[in-house]
């Protein structure tokens, strides 16, 4: 199999990451764990974006040098991933001597195609600053709508677009001062003679999502390719052009480049020819970018390693934005959350899984919904992965497992078969598929400890050799889902390298069961998600002075909106406890206590859940209420609900409820669900198990 390069955007050198960054750091880091799992050899290489007028300006206003400002972000980036377990091979920085001669090595091929013109190009210019201004640098009244405070490339309150020049009394953001029109020679690249290259590079099998080369055909590579502007002109932070004093290589010029800079780093500390992965066909190169850079990294970036006779990446893998409770990242709801202020709060496995959980290889935008976070971490990784070991492990502490495999029906032979075709989503980068696929194994494996009750035999001294069989059976089945599970969750499968002793490294292990070894004390391997703990994260995400006007203080943050509700119910519930559902629907009449106990309510968990083709309203449910016993239920919610969303879910039903004949089968019972214009179905608290009685 090839060698692997893997490389993630480069991250900007002036600010922090933000939950929104680790959408495409936390995909590559799973992609690269798989792959290593299964022997293959990769490097996963990242660097930071420092050049340019902002770093610059920075730079000037706190006092300090560039290299000062981008030595410290480095610091504090590879700190934050490296508390979000995401790896890198080698982290660099654009502002280097690797990076600066791979830069001049491109350039001089660039010349010598004849790719290299000139341009007048008109600008803004600061006349106090002493430097031209970037549209960002700019600010003005709307010539369209005449909206005041607005940039230089485009109106927040119209949404036009416009040059910075088409600005009605514009000032510059850096010293107020009114800017001048002056012109500059720049220089610029030609792509147009790569057209027909691009044109078949870009349309590859399996290249780029099949939407990105449709785009890219539709709106580029249908008409002539402009020039691209590669230089700024002094006072700017960068490399020098060599053959153009004064002038200096945009920052969208050298950055890519960087991806290159930090393997030719990587190889001279380890010894490695660069040439190995950057000019062979035995090693593929695959990009992992967000929608926003497709143009440099699908259009410029291959005509500038086609011309200095580079590798091509194979794969450039796009991913959509991310927003946070249906809406854009907002400072003040608290939901542009930095790195630094998760981590406070909350445990980064839980972020880990919930991107792992949504990303497909498709390039659609993810939802962080607060509250979902908060179920799906635990209903699917406590309730189900994590309880496996706890209500297992603690019976053969002493014993140990059994020496050979037992009976389990075939679970762990049937799992052992789905290693492949989870191994093959990871692979494509669908690891909500993945994830899928490894939770209906834990629920399999759930349903298995569910009907032979090892607590129960435990209290039987005479079945000491079933106990210790079902049991190695469950944590058989437990680490296969953890091995399976270790791209996205590397610390949970170190931790359960402890508790059985064995090695969690390789894909393979989850083909052959462990049998005769000691299991160590349990210890918690995961804890539960606390609403309260991600009301205080937002609360702290906030500025002051909107968290004060929303009532919070130190010590007692104000709820979120949108944020669970669950452990602080009084911080939100002034807005919703208005009556006005009490009024649409007044209370039924008065029933008796023997009434009410005539309706057999029980906890029950969903175990599979599917449309009903020729239904607009329904989904069929199979619900578990514990051991054998399993009703189906037809339920009007496919509007509010997605199959694959529900299956493992604890709900409450009507379970003696007369079973009624539909043409689309036989509905055995109801389940609970509270609304009027929308579905919220009702579920228990944590500790709940199906069967049980509410009362």
């Amino acid at each position: 199999m090839k060698r692997l390069l893997l490389t993630s955007a480069l991250p900007y050198a002036n600010g922090h990451i933000h939950i929104g960054h680790l959408v495409e750091y936390t995909q590559t880091d799973i992609f690269a764990r798989y792959w290593r799992m299964t022997g293959r050899r990769c490097i996963s290489l990242c660097a930071d974006d420092t050049h340019g007028t902002a770093i610059m300006i920075r730079a000037r206003q706190e006092g300090r040098s560039e290299t000062d400002v981008i030595a410290d972000m480095s610091a504090a980036h590879q700190r934050d991933f490296a508390a979000f377990q995401i790896r890198f091979d080698h982290y660099g920085s654009t502002n280097s001597p690797a990076n600066r001669a791979l830069c001049e090595e491109i350039w001089a091929s660039l010349r010598e195609r004849g790719r290299v013109t000139t341009k007048e190009v008109t600008q803004l210019f600061d006349p106090q600053e002493g430097m031209f201004l970037a549209d960002r640098f700019v600010k003005g009244t709307c010539p369209k709508c005449a909206a005041p405070d607005q940039y230089g490339d485009s109106c927040d309150r119209c949404g036009s677009t416009y040059a910075a020049t088409d600005l009605v009394e514009p000032r510059s953001a850096l010293t107020g001062a009114r800017p001048e029109v002056r012109s500059a020679q720049h220089l610029m690249v030609a792509i147009e003679p790569e057209r027909p290259f691009l044109s078949t590079w870009t349309q590859g099998e399996g290249r780029m999502p099949k939407e990105i080369a449709n785009y890219l055909a539709g709106h580029f590579l249908s008409e002539p390719l402009r020039d691209w502007d590669v230089s700024r002109p002094a006072p700017y932070f960068g490399f020098e052009i060599p053959d153009a004093p004064g002038n200096y290589w945009y920052v969208w010029f050298d950055a890519p480049i960087g991806y290159m800079a930090a393997s030719k780093e990587w190889c001279d500390r380890e010894g490695e020819a660069f040439d190995d992965w950057w000019r062979s066909e035995e090693t593929e190169i695959v990009h992992v970018i967000g929608k926003d850079i497709v143009y440099f990294h699908t259009l410029f970036w291959p005509a500038m390693l086609k011309s200095a006779r580079f590798s091509l990446p194979s794969r450039v893998q796009v991913h959509g934005f991310l927003t946070v409770n249906g809406e854009k990242m907002s400072k003040s709801k608290g939901t542009f959350v930095l790195a630094s202020t998760y981590l406070k709060h909350l445990d980064p496995a839980y972020l880990r899984y919930y991107y792992a959980s949504k990303l497909s290889s498709k390039v659609d935008d993810i939802d962080l919904n607060l509250e979902e976070l908060v179920n799906k971490v635990n209903a699917e990784l406590v309730n189900k992965v994590v309880n496996l070991a706890s209500r297992s492990s603690r019976f053969v502490a002493q014993t140990g497992l059994s020496a050979v495999y037992p009976e389990d029906g075939g679970l762990f032979a049937a799992a052992a078969a789905e290693g492949d075709a989870i191994g093959a989503a990871y692979a494509a980068f669908d690891y909500a598929r993945a994830t899928r696929s490894i939770v209906a194994l834990a629920d399999r494996a759930n349903e298995y400890v569910d009907r032979m009750q090892p607590w129960a035999l435990a209290k039987q001294p005479e079945k000491k050799a079933e106990l210790q069989a079902v049991c190695t059976v469950a944590l058989n089945l437990f680490r296969q889902i953890v091995l399976y599970l270790a791209p996205v969750l590397p610390k949970l499968a170190d931790d359960v390298v402890r508790l059985l002793g064995c090695p969690m490294d390789r894909w393979a292990l989850a083909k052959t069961p462990l049998v005769g070894t000691p299991v160590a004390a349990y210890e918690h391997l995961m804890k539960r998600v606390e609403p309260g703990a991600v009301e205080k994260m937002i609360a702290e995400g906030r500025p002051a002075e909107e968290a004060a006007a929303r009532g919070g203080a130190a010590g007692a943050p104000a709820a979120a909106a949108g944020a669970p509700a669950v452990a602080d119910h009084a911080a939100g519930a002034a807005a919703e406890d208005d009556g006005a559902a009490l009024a649409k629907e007044p209370l039924a009449p008065e029933c008796t206590i023997d009434d009410f106990s005539k309706v057999d309510l029980r906890v029950a968990r969903i175990v599979a859940a599917e449309h009903v083709p020729e239904a607009k309203k329904l989904l069929k449910l199979t619900v578990s209420l514990g051991g054998e016993a399993r009703r189906t239920v037809f339920a009007g919610i496919k509007a509010y609900y997605k199959p694959e969303d529900l299956v493992g879910r604890l709900v409450i039903v009507c379970a003696n409820l007369a079973p009624r004949k539909m043409k689309f089968g036989l509905s055995e019972g109801m389940v609970l669900a509270a609304g009027d214009e929308t579905v919220h179905l009702l579920s228990p608290d944590s500790g709940a198990k199906p069967g049980m009685r509410v009362h």
